[in-house]
C-alpha cells in the first residue's frame, strides 16, 4: 500500500498532456533514440522506463525549445536522463561520450552533461528512485501465476516487454501517460497471462482490481490489447517454398546437376535474347582470329 500511495509523486503533472501536444514529435524521437541506446548496451528494462519517466517529469514542469536551435536542448536532456537512470539501475555505466551513439543530433562535452544532470535532478526534487510498473510486477505476478501454466520467468519477461512496448509511439503520450504505474503493471501482467495461457483467467483480475481499481485497470488493459493489435505486423505474402536439400549423396549430386542445368539454361536463354556472351568467350574468339591471320 505504501507504493500505491507514493506512486503519484513520481508521475508527470496532470496538465502535462495538454501542454505537451506541440512537442509530441520531439518526445517521440527522443524516446526512440533512448531505447536504441539502451538496447545497444543491453541495459535493464527498468533503466529504459526510468529514462522516459525522467524525461516526462522534467518536460511537465519545464518547457524546452524543441523546434528551434536544431533540437539540441531535448537531446541534451535525453543524454542526461539515460546517464542518471543507468547510474540508478546498472552496475556498469559507460562514459558520457560513449552514451552519445547511434546518430544523435548533437555531441556534448561531459561537463555539459553533468551540469544538465544537476538541472534534471533539481527539477525532479531529487526524487530519482521513481516508482515504476516494475515495482509492482513481483506481487502482481504472484497473484496471477497460480492461474496460468507459464513459468514465473516467462511471465515476468513478457510483462516487462509489454511495459516497454508502451513507451515509444506518438499515441502513447495521450494514451498511457494518464495511467498510474500500478495500472500499467497490472494490465501488462494480465495481458502476458492471457498470451501464455489458453484462456484468460478472471479471478486474478479481481485480485488486482483491489489494488489498482477495476475500472482503471480494465481500461488500461483494453488499451494495451488494442495498442498491441495495432502494432502487430501486417500479413505478408508467403515466400516461395524451396524443395529441401536431399541428405543422400546421390540426391545431392542430382541436385547439383539440376542446378548446373538451370545455369546453362539461363545462360543460353540470355544468348537467345540478345545478351552479350561472357568475356572469356570473347577473348577466345579474338585469339583464334589473330592466329588465322
Amino acid at each position: 500500500m505504501a507504493l500505491l500511495s507514493a506512486e503519484t509523486e513520481h508521475i508527470p503533472c496532470s496538465d502535462y498532456l495538454s501542454r505537451s501536444l506541440d512537442s509530441i514529435t520531439a518526445r517521440h524521437d527522443s524516446i526512440n533514440w533512448i531505447l536504441k541506446v539502451i538496447d545497444f548496451y543491453r541495459f535493464r528494462p527498468e533503466t529504459a522506463y526510468l529514462s522516459v519517466n525522467y524525461l516526462d517529469r522534467f518536460l511537465s514542469v519545464n518547457s524546452l525549445p524543441v523546434k528551434e536551435q536544431n533540437g539540441w536542448p531535448i537531446q541534451l536532456l535525453s543524454v542526461a536522463c539515460i546517464s542518471v537512470a543507468a547510474k540508478m539501475e546498472e552496475t556498469h555505466v559507460p562514459l558520457l561520450l560513449d552514451l552519445q551513439i547511434l546518430d544523435p543530433r548533437c555531441l556534448f562535452e561531459p561537463r555539459t552533461i553533468r551540469r544538465m544532470e544537476l538541472v534534471l535532478m533539481a527539477a525532479l526534487h531529487w526524487r530519482m528512485r521513481s516508482i515504476t510498473p516494475f515495482n509492482f510486477l513481483p506481487h502482481f505476478a504472484s497473484v496471477v501465476l497460480p492461474y496460468v501454466s507459464a513459468s514465473r520467468p516467462a511471465l515476468f519477461s513478457r510483462a516487462a516487454d509489454l511495459i516497454i512496448s508502451t513507451l515509444p509511439g506518438k499515441e502513447s503520450v495521450v494514451d498511457f501517460i494518464k495511467f498510474r504505474p500500478s495500472a500499467v503493471a497490472g494490465a501488462a501482467v494480465l495481458c502476458a497471462a492471457a498470451e501464455l495461457s489458453d484462456s484468460t483467467p478472471t479471478d486474478n483480475g479481481d485480485c488486482l482490481s483491489c489494488l489498482s481499481g477495476w475500472d482503471v485497470l480494465g481500461a488500461c488493459r483494453q488499451l494495451m490489447d488494442q495498442y498491441l493489435i495495432d502494432r502487430s505486423p501486417s500479413p505478408r505474402a508467403k515466400p516461395p517454398i524451396r524443395p529441401p536439400t536431399p541428405r543422400s549423396p546421390v540426391g545431392v549430386l542430382d541436385t547439383a546437376q539440376c542446378g548446373s542445368c538451370d545455369t546453362q539454361k539461363s545462360s543460353t536463354a540470355g544468348l537467345i535474347n540478345g545478351d552479350s556472351p561472357p568475356l572469356k568467350r570473347r577473348r577466345l574468339v579474338d585469339s583464334q582470329c589473330t592466329e588465322s591471320k
